[in-house]
C-alpha cells in the first residue's frame, strides 16, 4: 500500500502553481522574466523595516512581539487598518478587521468557510490563479462571472448549480462571487462603478457573498479611483454589519510580501468564524511581523505608495511602448490604469504554453500562459506579462526577442 492511496478526495484538485514554478527561472541570470507578479525588491522600504524591528526588539514591546497573539491580530494594526478602510468609504472598527498570513490565507479560509463539495463559485474568466488553487481544495464547481452582463440570469446560475449537484445533502448552491475589481490579476482590467453595482445586484438576487480581492488597489497610475465594492455595499445595506462583501487586503504588493501580512474587512459575524479557523490552523499570524508592519505603515505607507507609483508607471509605459513597436499583427493587449500586469491575446489557434517552452529555450524569455487563469483550462491563446521587474534593459532586449519568436 502507498500512502498516496489514503489521500482525501480533494487531493487531486491541489495542483502546483504554474507561476510559482516559473519563479524558479528567476535564479537563472540570463532569463528575462515577465512571469512573476512580484514587487521589485529594490523598492522595498528595507531600512524602515530594519529600524522598526530593531526598535521593537530593543524596547518595551519586545515581549509582546515575541509572544503569542490573539487570533484576530495585533490590535493597533487592526485599528490602523479600520482607519484606512474608513478613508475608502467603509465605516468600521477593529472588530471588523481580521489579520491573515497574506491575503492568500484569507482566500483559503473563505473557501473553507463557504464551500461544500459541489457548491458553485462565480469567478471571472480569466481569474487569479491563486484563488482557484485556494478554492479547489474545497471541491467546488465554477461558473463564469460577467460584470458586463450576459445571458446568465440569477435563475440560470442557480439552476446550473443545482443540476451539477450529486448529493441531496450538500452542494448545489451558488455561494459567492470572487473578483479582483482593481487592475485585475491577470488582465490588468478595472471595473467601473456600473459594473461593480451590477455584481452587487447579481449577488443580491442570488443571496450570495462577494469576495473582493483588493491586492493591487493602491497601485493606480492613471484615471479616477473607483469605490470599493464593499463601500458601495455599505451604502446600500446601511453599514458593514449588513454587507455581503468581504474585502481582502494585503501589504505584500506595497511594503513586503515576505512578511506575509494580509487582512479581511467583513461583518463581525464573519470575522468571528474566521477567528475560529485561525485558532485551529496556525493560532495567529507572526506577532513581531504584525507589530513591525504597524510601525512601518504608520510611518511610510502613503509616501511609499507614491514612490511605487512613480516607478511602476514608467515600467508599464515602457512595456506598452515596446509592445506597440514590436508585436506582430494579430496580437492585442490590455492597457491597465494600474497594478502589475498586461494581458496579451494572440491570434486564434495560438498556444501560449507551447510558445513559452520555445521562448525559454530559444529566446530566454519567460511569461505566464493564460490558460492557467481559466477555471476550465481555456484561453490557450492568451498570456500574462508583469512589468514590475521590467526595467529598460529587460524591455529593450526581451520584447523584441519575444516578438521575433512570434513572427517566426
Amino acid at each position: 500500500m502507498s500512502l498516496l492511496d489514503l489521500l482525501a478526495s480533494r487531493a487531486p484538485r491541489m495542483k502546483a502553481s504554474e507561476i510559482r514554478e516559473l519563479l524558479k527561472l528567476l535564479d537563472q541570470p540570463d532569463i528575462i522574466s515577465f512571469a512573476g507578479g512580484i514587487p521589485d525588491p529594490a523598492l522595498f522600504p528595507a531600512q524602515a523595516i530594519a529600524d522598526a524591528y530593531a526598535s521593537v526588539l530593543g524596547g518595551a514591546e519586545a515581549g509582546a512581539a515575541l509572544q503569542y497573539q490573539v487570533s484576530e491580530g495585533y490590535l493597533p494594526l487592526r485599528k490602523w487598518l479600520a482607519g484606512e478602510m474608513g478613508k475608502l468609504g467603509v465605516a468600521c472598527d477593529e472588530h471588523n478587521i481580521f489579520i491573515t498570513s497574506g491575503s492568500q490565507q484569507a482566500l483559503d479560509y473563505l473557501g473553507k468557510l463557504f464551500l461544500s463539495p459541489g457548491d458553485t463559485a462565480l469567478v471571472t474568466w480569466p481569474t487569479y490563479l491563486g484563488a482557484l488553487q485556494a478554492f479547489n481544495a474545497y471541491e467546488p464547481r465554477y461558473d463564469r462571472l460577467t460584470p458586463d452582463g450576459g445571458n446568465m440570469t440569477p435563475a440560470a446560475y442557480q439552476a446550473a448549480a443545482e443540476a451539477s449537484s450529486t448529493s441531496a445533502k450538500e452542494g448545489g448552491k451558488v455561494k459567492f462571487a470572487y473578483l479582483v475589481p482593481d487592475f485585475a490579476n491577470p488582465t490588468g482590467e478595472t471595473l467601473n462603478r456600473q459594473q461593480r453595482e451590477a455584481v452587487l445586484d447579481l449577488a443580491g438576487e442570488l443571496d450570495i457573498a462577494v469576495i473582493e480581492d483588493a491586492a493591487y488597489r493602491a497601485l493606480r497610475y492613471d484615471g479616477e479611483a473607483q469605490p470599493p465594492i464593499l463601500a458601495l455595499d455599505c451604502e446600500r445595506s446601511g453599514g458593514i454589519e449588513n454587507a455581503r462583501t468581504l474585502y481582502c487586503g494585503s501589504f505584500s504588493k506595497i511594503l513586503s510580501p515576505g512578511m506575509r501580512v494580509g487582512w479581511v474587512c467583513a461583518p463581525r459575524r464573519v470575522v468571528e468564524r474566521l477567528v475560529l479557523m485561525k485558532q485551529a490552523s496556525d493560532l495567529h499570524s507572526p506577532s513581531i511581523n504584525q507589530v513591525v508592519m504597524h510601525r512601518v505603515s504608520e510611518a511610510v505607507f502613503d509616501s511609499h505608495v507614491e514612490k511605487l507609483i512613480d516607478a511602476y508607471r514608467q515600467r508599464r509605459d515602457g512595456l506598452l511602448a515596446a509592445l506597440e513597436a514590436e508585436m506582430p499583427d494579430g496580437v492585442s493587449w490590455s492597457r491597465p490604469e494600474g497594478g502589475m500586469f498586461v494581458w496579451l491575446t494572440l491570434p486564434e489557434g495560438s498556444d501560449a504554453t507551447a510558445l513559452l517552452a520555445r521562448s525559454v529555450k530559444e529566446a530566454r524569455i519567460a511569461f505566464v500562459p493564460g490558460n492557467a487563469f481559466h477555471a476550465d483550462g481555456s484561453g490557450r491563446n492568451t498570456m500574462r506579462m508583469s512589468f514590475t521587474l521590467a526595467d529598460e534593459r529587460a524591455v529593450g532586449a526581451g520584447v523584441p526577442r519575444l516578438a521575433k519568436l512570434m513572427k517566426g
